[in-house]
């Protein structure tokens, strides 16, 4: 059994920083409804807003299912784990919340991030449960380097292909669930 933590300290901030990859893990309601799991990164990218506070810049690039998820139940699990020698793994579990241009939110996680072209809502997460485990089963990998198709691909699309795939990929879920207004 591993550690439960009253907060994010700063030698926890420090350790999710450090990590190249992340994931986040939502899903809806309904019994026969799909869970989404979807990867991050790199840590770094994660803001952390207090003890019990995280956030990120949520990017267009695949579908709408964590902003789906969140609007309809709000229940979220970020997990970090450790790919050197080190194993670890610390999940995150709360709620989650969609901030939108404009919103108080939004500018306060995009104030603290690299502006990016693709970005299309801010995700911030009130944290009621930190843990970590062992990780041993989690393999030891090398980093070649964090890619940049996602800013390569909003730069060409240009506002208005981005504008166009959102309207025709991020309005609902695989499941039906409202996704983003266009």
């Amino acid at each position: 059994m591993g550690k439960v933590f009253e907060s994010i300290d700063e030698a926890l901030a420090s350790w999710i920083a450090a990590q190249p990859l992340w994931f986040v893990a939502t899903a809806p309601l309904a019994v026969d409804g799909h869970v989404n799991v979807s990867p991050r990164g790199p840590g770094s990218s994660l803001s952390i807003l207090g003890p019990h506070r995280v956030g990120w810049a949520d990017y267009t690039g695949s579908g709408v299912e964590t902003i789906a998820h969140l609007r309809e139940n709000g229940r979220i699990c970020l997990m970090f784990a450790s790919f050197d020698r080190r194993p670890r793994i610390v999940r995150l579990h709360g709620r989650g919340n969609v901030a939108l241009p404009g919103d108080l939110a939004y500018d306060e996680v995009a104030a603290q991030r690299p502006s990016h072209p693709s970005t299309r809502a801010v995700i911030v997460v009130d944290v009621d449960r930190i843990s970590d485990s062992c990780g041993h089963g989690v393999p030891i990998m090398d980093l070649v380097e964090q890619r940049d198709l996602l800013r390569l691909t909003a730069n060409k699309k240009g506002p208005e292909g981005l504008a166009s795939e959102r309207a025709q990929k991020n309005t609902t879920s695989i499941d039906g669930l409202p996704g983003l207004e266009t």
